[in-house]
Formats: structure tokens, C-alpha cells, sequence
């Protein structure tokens, strides 16, 4: 906890500049939430300025959540410059084994090229390390009392930071596993609550090379920032503001008050 809120402390010093090649449907909440935790953002889905962006970049997120027909060449690639200019790229698996295309995409990328942080629903970590999972589009409709198994084991699988959401959350380096369980119910309301994780995860990214414990400041942030918005819940609209403004005024003391971590 000591190093999770030292790493805390850095972001908003370092300002680092997060590029995403995210979905469109929250692409404008994720560019939101990086500026929230003192980050910027920049997105972009021109083939022709991947490599520019990436070398000026502190770290990059990809989010498969809609893809189009050129998805595939763009992602591949866009990994493959991260590795080249060694900076850490957030892998968000959105509905990979809801389509055969989706996962299909997903496991080329981590089988052929380095990724450091694989996020996804329960569903979607299952999916790709060989497991039967129950997905509805973009949702799993699942919550194993094995995450911890399943995060370790994709983290081994892909040699990655693996990042398991859902009623309770997990992070494993393949040796350590965290389980968190902070968030609320009302989270699964609204749209992009994942897709915003994922630009927190890459916003803390740069700031340290131990990406277990950054990863698991990020998801402690968001599940804490959707408690206490939920405390004065009006409704699913007003829920979503709140959860950006408890994000940017969030405190060390917050963190070490809320924290519902395990090892």
C-alpha cells in the first residue's frame, strides 16, 4: 500500500501523455477520466501517425470495443510500435469470445507480441486462456469464485500484468494476485466504466516499471470513486458526472481510508 500511494504522489508531476486507440462509443469519457487522474490524452486512428505518436507517448492504451474493418491492422501494428519504442501498452480485451474474430485478434496480439497489461471481464480473461465463459456482447455474464486462478493464469499464459473485473477485481503478475473489492453494483448501469479503467491503468503506467502495483492504484481508484459517488446517488446521469468528480479529487488519505485490497 506504502508503494501504491507513493506512485499516487508522481502522476500529476509527470503528466504523462497516455495515446488511446479506444472504441468510439466512450471515447470522450476516456479522454475525461485520463485528465482526471492528471494525465493527457491524445487519440488518433490514423495508420499513417501510429509510429509518431507512440514514440512521443508515455504509454498507450488499445480498446478493441468497436471494431471496424481496420481494427486489425491498426492494433497489430500499433503494439508492434509500442515493444519497438518500449513503452507500456494496456491491452483492453472488450467481447473477445463473444466473436471468433475478436478473440481471434486478441490472441495474436498476446501470443506474438509483448503486452503489458491484459484487461478484461471474467469472461473475456477465460476466453483467452481456454476456458468456457458466458459473454453478452460486451458483458460477462459471470462472476467465478476462481479469479484469482484465472488472473494468475493469464498473466503466465501471456507474461503480462493481467487485470480481471467485475464484482470483485483481481490483478496478478502471474506470482503475486490482488483482490480488490471496492465498486458498486450501479457501475454496471453505465457505459464505459471499464473503458475509463483502462485509461487510469496506462495513465499510471509510465510512473513505475512495477506494473502490478500501479494497476492495482488504478483499479482501487475507480472502485472507490464509484462508492462514493453512489453514497448521493440521484440517478444513473448524475452518477456518471460524480464518478469523474470523486476521480480528481480523490486523496492519499481516501485511498488508505477506502481500500478493500487483499493479497
Amino acid at each position: 500500500m506504502k508503494k501504491v500511494l507513493d506512485i499516487f504522489e508522481k502522476i500529476k508531476n509527470k503528466n504523462p501523455l497516455v495515446f488511446h486507440v479506444t472504441n468510439m462509443v466512450t471515447i470522450n469519457d476516456c479522454a475525461n477520466m485520463t485528465l482526471a487522474v492528471g494525465a493527457s490524452p491524445i487519440m488518433s486512428f490514423s495508420f499513417e501517425e501510429l509510429e509518431d505518436i507512440v514514440k512521443a507517448s508515455s504509454s498507450i492504451v488499445l480498446n478493441i470495443g468497436t471494431m471496424d474493418s481496420d481494427m486489425k491492422k491498426i492494433a497489430y501494428k500499433l503494439v508492434e510500435f509500442s515493444n519497438r519504442y518500449n513503452k507500456p501498452i494496456t491491452l483492453d480485451a472488450v467481447g473477445a469470445g463473444f466473436t471468433k474474430e475478436r478473440l481471434n485478434l486478441v490472441k495474436n496480439i498476446v501470443s506474438d507480441l509483448k503486452v503489458d497489461i491484459l484487461k478484461g471481464n471474467m469472461g473475456e480473461i477465460k476466453s483467452l486462456i481456454g476456458f468456457e465463459s458466458k459473454i453478452n456482447g460486451v458483458d460477462s455474464l459471470e462472476d467465478d469464485e476462481k479469479g484469482e486462478n484465472y488472473a494468475i493464469l493469464a498473466a503466465k499464459k501471456y507474461n503480462c500484468i493481467s487485470v480481471i473485473t467485475g464484482k470483485i477485481d483481481y490483478v496478478s503478475d502471474g506470482e503475486r494476485v490482488a483482490k480488490i473489492e471496492n465498486g458498486n453494483a450501479l457501475m454496471k448501469k453505465i457505459t464505459g466504466t471499464g473503458c475509463m479503467l483502462s485509461s487510469i491503468i496506462s495513465s499510471f503506467s509510465s510512473l513505475d516499471n512495477d506494473r502490478y502495483i500501479t494497476s492495482i492504484l488504478a483499479v482501487l481508484m475507480m472502485g472507490i470513486a464509484g462508492e462514493k459517488a453512489a453514497e448521493n446517488y440521484r440517478g444513473i446521469g448524475s452518477y456518471k458526472v460524480d464518478i469523474f468528480d470523486k476521480i480528481s479529487t480523490l486523496t492519499k488519505k481516501d485511498i488508505e481510508k477506502y481500500a478493500k485490497l487483499k493479497k
